[in-house]
């Protein structure tokens, strides 16, 4: 009986314990679900009702980036970008996944944005930003994502990171405000909201100078939590990285960790709105001076990379100033002896993203190769380079793997996945799987490439990709792609508006050329665009329309023109000189009025250089013809159905510009509409701002071009 009491007690204890339990469980699942953690990212592949893609499904793809292999090539880690529409925002988070294949491992899981990912030269810890203290701070956490520890609590944030390769000090990048504002200069007005400017650059691409400058601080790496450092450009009036897209690719340790490389223009105002001149200064981390490496060189001369022994330094060169567009050189210093040699003074294309082996003895990099961006290997013994990988894709971001090279690949068909690549064959075997579920659930449009006599001789590269279910039988409209640039490779890219994949699953022929004026193809092509906006370009772009309309599934009858920056410029002059060929313009961002534009603009090399000098300059023969090209001057000629498009953050091509050509075709009397994003610049970065784009994109087209 004891027993049994003892024993019906216990079970008592027991059903209140499991009770308990059970309430716990239900208050923890609660809370869960009503956590932010679980909206970090899309845990499960959306089912989709079609195999056609629509924007919703376009924004749903997550978006992998920033690849970085372990110092043992074993591992890979990298991010995924996920998009919650709801909330309109992105949610950034870690993976890692083995070189040798297997099942990848998220490794953060918060409601903030992780990224910027730098392996610890030992390869016992993983770097990266994180604001989830409340401000951007660099955290550490083991290879399996455990052990997650803040190291820096700087003032203000940092952007950005990374080790020395002894492990003795680390860098941090961060703003310091050096210059005074109206508060500054009249204090007693602290409700006064104005900005006093003694000269340009006082907004920069997307943003006005909001009186800080980048800068790099350098701090000893230890247990303690890192606070503050020695800024190595204390006092000067320049950024480090260069705003306003550079990071830490523009900065580089030396092997010995005793030598920082960084890139800057050492110039402010005009000076600086004149001249692409960036530079590679050295900084001796223990005796505080600064060497200008390249000095004399003029051009871009950027994101420095040391040799893994310590005796050689590259960089990316550009040689003439003010030329933004000029050919990218591989450049490598002998730090030993002072010697510079360009290492692809015969290779008659760009060489960007350089990587080097583990030995020191060859350089991996990334050039386009007539539309497609593909890897190669420079060879310093000999000087020789030889092309790694061939096929319709973009290759970016390569990294060195022991005896293998980790990439990530993208398509017109694919956004980005990792893979692993074989160093001598380039054959290559995909790495990650993001967006297998979506995909598998897609049928795509075929992608053809096509070789075009243009009207001076010479062949062109024009993609043509088709309508998902193809029918040679059936007639469909036709879309010419304008690229923009006006120096930007029409490659295997993937993109999350100017989609052709998306365009196609609308039921168009895309016809997409690369004209004169784009890498790839050789200098001499890539800079016959430069002063003749209005010529050979625009006969390219004619000819690759006329040549697909050939097609009889072609309905030559309803022919549309879209594009965006220089494409969008490209529209709105082919509007007053199309000879009736097209029945739908879209210009998005694109250049109305030379003259304003040279007004308004802030980087002044741009204009400078391609439009040839100032308006104002009447003995200057070449400049004249260029403003001659300015599509205002052919509005009298305007007859066909125009969709503007234009952000109001746009400071490269202002918005002035979209607003001039709306109104402009109001005042004719030609069908017009005018999307105005107040909040974007010259892309389209918030997701529902980005749905909108495709559906008033797609709502135009159908009206003038299928009913």
């Amino acid at each position: 009986m004891f027993i049994l009491s003892r024993f019906i007690k216990k079970s008592f204890k027991m059903k209140k314990f499991l009770l308990l339990v059970m309430v716990v469980a239900v208050i923890s699942c609660t809370q869960k679900e009503k956590s932010p953690v679980a909206e970090n990212y899309l845990p499960e592949t959306p089912k989709l009702s079609s195999d056609i893609m629509t924007p919703e499904v376009l924004w749903s793809f997550g978006r992998v980036v920033g690849t970085q292999v372990s110092p043992d090539g074993k591992t890979a880690v990298y991010t995924v970008n996920w998009v919650n529409m709801e909330k309109n925002k992105s949610f950034r988070d870690i993976y890692s996944i083995p070189v040798e294949g297997g099942e990848p491992v998220n490794l953060t899981n918060t409601p903030e944005n992780e990224g910027e990912i730098k392996w610890c030269p030992d390869g016992k810890k993983i770097g990266y930003l994180s604001s989830v203290s409340g401000s951007s701070q660099m955290w550490e956490m083991n290879p399996d994502g455990g052990g997650k520890k803040q190291v820096t609590e700087v003032e203000g944030g940092i952007f950005g990171f990374d080790y020395a390769p002894d492990l003795s000090k680390i860098y941090f990048l961060k703003t310091m405000k050096l210059d005074k504002d109206i508060h500054d200069l009249f204090p007693d007005l602290p409700k006064a909201n104005a900005r006093l400017e003694n000269d340009i650059m006082y907004r920069h691409w997307d943003a006005w100078h909001d009186y800080t400058y980048n800068h790099i601080f350098v701090a000893d790496y230890s247990d303690e939590k890192i606070t503050t450092g020695k800024d190595i450009m204390e006092g000067e009036r320049f950024d480090s990285p260069n705003k306003p897209h550079g990071g830490t690719e523009q900065i580089a340790w030396s092997a010995d960790g005793k030598t920082i490389a960084y890139t800057c223009k050492k110039k402010t105002g005009k000076e600086y709105a004149i001249s692409t001149n960036t530079d590679i200064y050295l900084y001796n981390t223990e005796s505080g001076e600064t060497l200008n490496l390249t000095s004399g060189m003029m051009g871009y001369d950027q994101n420095p990379v040391f040799s893994p022994d310590g005796k050689k330094i590259a960089w990316e060169s550009m040689e003439r100033d003010g030329y933004e567009a000029d050919k990218i050189r591989l450049f490598v210093a002998n730090l030993e002896t002072g010697e510079k040699k360009d290492y692809t003074e015969s290779f008659d294309n760009n060489a960007a993203g350089l990587k080097w082996s583990a030995d020191a003895k060859s350089i991996w990099f990334i050039s386009n190769a007539q539309g497609t961006d593909e890897i190669f290997r420079l060879d310093l013994a000999d000087g020789s380079i030889a092309r790694i990988t061939d096929g319709v894709h973009d290759y970016q971001n390569v990294a060195v793997a022991g005896d293998k090279l980790v990439a990530e690949k993208v398509s017109m068909s694919n956004p980005a996945e990792i893979f692993v690549v074989d160093a001598i064959t380039g054959k290559d075997n995909p790495l990650t799987q993001v967006n297998k579920g979506i995909l598998d659930q897609l049928t795509f449009g075929k992608v053809e490439e096509r070789w075009i006599p243009t009207t001076d001789g010479k062949q062109m590269l024009v993609w043509v990709i088709y309508p998902p279910h193809f029918d040679p039988a059936k007639k469909y409209p036709a879309l010419l792609y304008n690229g923009g640039g006006p120096q930007s490779t029409v490659s295997q890219f993937w993109s999350y508006r100017w989609n052709f994949q998306m365009m196609a699953a609308n039921n168009y022929i895309i016809v997409a050329p690369n004209r004169r004026g784009l890498p790839g193809f050789g200098q001499e092509w890539n800079e016959q665009i430069s002063k003749d906006y209005g010529g050979q370009n625009i006969k390219d772009l004619l000819t690759a329309i006329d040549e697909v309309s050939k097609e009889p599934f072609v309905d030559k009858d309803h022919l549309g023109a879209v594009g965006a920056s220089y494409g969008g410029y490209s529209v709105m002059f082919l509007a007053g000189n199309h000879e009736k060929r097209f029945k739908a313009f879209i210009a998005h961002d694109g250049i109305f009025n030379f003259e304003h534009m040279y007004n308004t603009t802030e980087e002044m090399w741009f204009v400078d250089w391609d439009y040839g000098g100032a308006y104002w300059d009447k003995t200057n023969a070449a400049a004249q013809r260029s403003y001659s090209f300015s599509p205002h001057k052919f509005v009298d000629k305007w007859d066909t159905p125009i969709l503007i498009v234009q952000g109001e953050k746009d400071y490269r091509v202002p918005a002035e510009q979209g607003m001039a050509a709306f109104n402009a075709a109001i005042m004719k009397g030609v069908p017009a509409q005018m999307l105005y994003l107040p909040e974007e610049n010259h892309w389209v970065l918030q997701p529902q701002n980005g749905i909108l784009w495709q559906r008033v994109f797609f709502n135009w087209l159908d009206k003038y071009l299928k009913e």
